[in-house]
C-alpha cells in the first residue's frame, strides 16, 4: 500500500470540500443542502482514509516489532549455551510455557535475580523490558515528544527549578559593579515513580500451540492496558499516586494562567487559535505541537483565517505532517472533548517539557494455580512511573469560554 499516494487522495478530498466552502462565500450566501452533503461526503472519504494510513502505519510498526521478536537461533552445541541473552531468553520462553517447574537447572539460574519467600516471582530478561517499554512508547503519542528518563540510582527524579530570576543589568560606570540583586530562587520538583500493574489471562492451550510466541502474546495486551493507563494520566492525571495530567490545573504543573479562551461557549474558534499560538513565545515554536481530540480536529477543519485560509493544511509529501496554523499537531483519544461550561479542549506546547520518570524494575509473575479450572494461566505485570510539566511558559491550554 502506498501511503504518499494515499495522504494525496486526501489532500485532493480536502481541496475539493474547500471549494465547496470557497464558492459560497464568493457569492456571499450559505451553502445548499446538496452542497452540504456533497461536503460531508468528501469529508467522510478524508477521514476514511486517514484511518487508513493511521492502520497501514500501525501495521508497518508492528511488523517491526516482530521481527525483533523473532527467537534467537538455537546454538548447535546445545540449549544452555550460547551468550548469556540467548540462555535467558531462553530461559524466559520456557518460564512463560510451562512456570517455575517446566524450568531446568540452568535456566532457573539464568533467570532467578533474588529469592521471594512466597515464590513465584522472576526478573524478567533486559532485551524483553527493554521491547516492552518501546511497545508503550508507540501506543502512546504523547511519550514520542516528553522527555523520557530512568530512575536507576534513587527512589525519585529531583527536578530543579528557577523560581524567580534576576533583575536586568544596570547600565553603570567603569569601575561600578552595578546594583545589588536579592532575587535570584531556587526551587525544585520532585518525580516519584508510582506502581502501575496489570493482570493478564492466557488459555493453557494457546500457550502451548500458538504459532506467536507466548512472550509476545503477554506483551501485546500488556502494552494497550499500560499504555492506555498513561495515556488518561498523562492528560487528566490529578498527581496523587499517578503522573500529573497536562489538563490539570495545578501550581506544581500549569496553572490557570497558561489558559487561552477560545471565544465561543460551544466552540473552537479561528481566533482562539491564533491567540493561543501567539501566546506561546517563539523560542518555542520549532517543537511546538497541538494536542487535540479528534472532535476537536473535525471542527478545526472547517475554520478560516480573514483572508478565507483554512487553518488546517494537508501535509502533501511523506516526511511533512498536516498541520494547523503552520504548527503540526497530534490526536490522543483521552483529551477532554466537552465544548461547554469553560472546560478544556485542546493545547499548544512544547512537550519535551513534560517530563516522564521510569524505574526499571519490571517484574513478570506466573499465576499456576488460580485459574486452573479455566485452563488460564496468569500474568502480572508491574512498572512504576511518573510524570508532570516542569516549565509552565512552554505549554498553552485552550478552554471553551463559560
Amino acid at each position: 500500500m502506498d501511503v504518499n499516494a494515499l495522504k494525496q487522495e486526501r489532500a485532493r478530498l480536502a481541496a475539493a470540500a474547500r471549494g465547496i466552502l470557497d464558492t459560497a462565500q464568493a457569492a456571499s450566501r450559505s451553502i445548499t443542502g446538496e452542497e452540504e452533503a456533497e461536503f460531508d461526503r468528501l469529508m467522510t472519504d478524508a477521514d476514511n482514509l486517514e484511518a487508513t494510513i493511521a492502520r497501514e502505519e500501525r501495521v508497518r510498526a508492528q511488523e517491526k516489532r516482530v521481527a525483533l521478536d523473532a527467537p534467537p537461533v538455537p546454538d548447535k552445541n546445545g540449549p544452555d549455551s550460547g551468550s548469556e541473552a540467548e540462555r535467558q531468553s531462553r530461559a524466559w520462553s520456557a518460564f512463560c510455557r510451562n512456570g517455575a517447574r517446566g524450568l531446568n537447572a540452568e535456566q532457573a539460574r539464568a533467570l532467578n535475580m533474588g529469592t521471594d519467600p512466597e515464590g513465584g516471582y522472576l526478573v524478567a530478561p533486559t532485551q524483553w523490558v527493554q521491547q516492552l517499554l518501546q511497545a508503550v512508547d508507540d501506543a502512546v503519542p504523547l511519550r514520542g515528544l516528553a522527555n523520557v528518563m530512568q530512575v536507576t540510582d534513587g527512589e525519585s527524579l529531583g527536578v530543579p527549578t528557577l523560581d524567580t530570576d534576576l533583575n536586568d543589568a544596570d547600565w553603570t560606570s567603569e569601575v561600578a559593579t552595578g546594583s545589588q540583586d536579592d532575587a535570584l530562587r531556587f526551587g525544585g520538583r520532585e518525580l516519584s515513580p508510582n506502581p502501575l500493574a496489570k493482570r493478564v489471562k492466557v488459555s493453557r492451550t494457546l500457550l502451548r500451540r500458538a504459532a506467536m510466541s507466548p512472550e509476545a502474546i503477554v506483551r501485546q495486551r500488556m502494552e494497550y492496558k499500560f499504555g492506555v493507563t498513561q495515556e488518561k494520566a498523562f492528560m487528566t492525571g490529578d498527581g496523587n499516586k499517578k503522573p500529573l495530567g497536562l489538563f490539570t490545573a495545578s501550581a506544581q504543573g500549569i496553572s490557570t494562567g497558561r489558559d487561552v479562551v477560545t471565544g465561543s461557549a460551544t466552540d473552537v474558534t479561528g481566533d482562539g487559535l491564533i491567540d493561543a499560538k501567539y501566546t506561546l513565545k517563539p523560542q518555542y515554536w520549532a517543537r511546538a505541537r497541538w494536542l487535540w481530540h479528534r472532535d476537536a480536529i473535525k471542527r478545526i477543519r472547517k475554520l478560516k483565517d480573514l483572508e478565507g485560509v483554512y487553518l488546517w493544511q494537508a501535509g502533501l509529501a511523506g516526511d511533512r505532517p498536516d498541520t494547523i496554523l503552520d504548527v503540526p499537531y497530534i490526536v490522543s483519544e483521552f483529551v477532554p472533548n466537552t465544548f461547554t461550561n469553560g472546560l478544556y479542549v485542546g493545547m499548544i506546547a512544547d512537550f519535551s517539557f513534560y517530563w516522564i520518570a521510569d524505574a526499571l524494575n519490571m517484574e513478570i509473575q506466573r499465576l499456576d494455580e488460580l485459574y486452573a479450572e479455566t485452563n488460564q494461566v496468569g500474568f502480572i505485570g508491574r512498572l512504576e512511573t511518573d510524570a508532570m510539566p516542569t516549565l509552565e511558559e512552554a505549554f498553552v491550554r485552550v478552554k471553551v469560554s463559560a
